[in-house]
């Protein structure tokens, strides 16, 4: 387990950072501690994922909607307010945003299969 004291996080002053999918780019803001990251990210309209993750995560939609696909063809549907939780290693899955989309997203080693 990690011990991070109380604190808040103003998102307004973490810095984003570029990263290009696919098609489309994700914007992360992150907060990283020992063990655990906490990112809000931001799919830009059109954004497909350029790689499949088996990385464990709680992702949570803030805003708009996404799909996150499985590897073997399944795919989910979240909008504002719904969540997945998955553990490492146990999916293969990328996110796409037809017309973006904001997360919160939560992975660290309490994910670890």
């Amino acid at each position: 387990m990690s011990n991070i004291p109380f604190q808040t996080i103003d998102w307004d002053t973490i810095t984003k950072t570029e990263h290009p999918g696919e098609t489309g780019t994700s914007f992360w803001q992150t907060m990283q501690f020992d063990k655990l990251r906490v990112r809000i990210v931001e799919y830009s309209a059109g954004y497909v994922a350029d790689h499949w993750c088996q990385k464990g995560h709680i992702v949570h939609c803030l805003e708009g909607e996404f799909q996150s696909e499985l590897e073997n063809g399944e795919t989910f549907s979240l909008h504002k307010g719904t969540t997945y939780v998955v553990s490492d290693n146990l999916s293969s899955h990328r996110s796409i945003a037809k017309n973006g989309v904001k997360l919160l997203i939560i992975d660290g080693d309490f994910l670890k299969n």
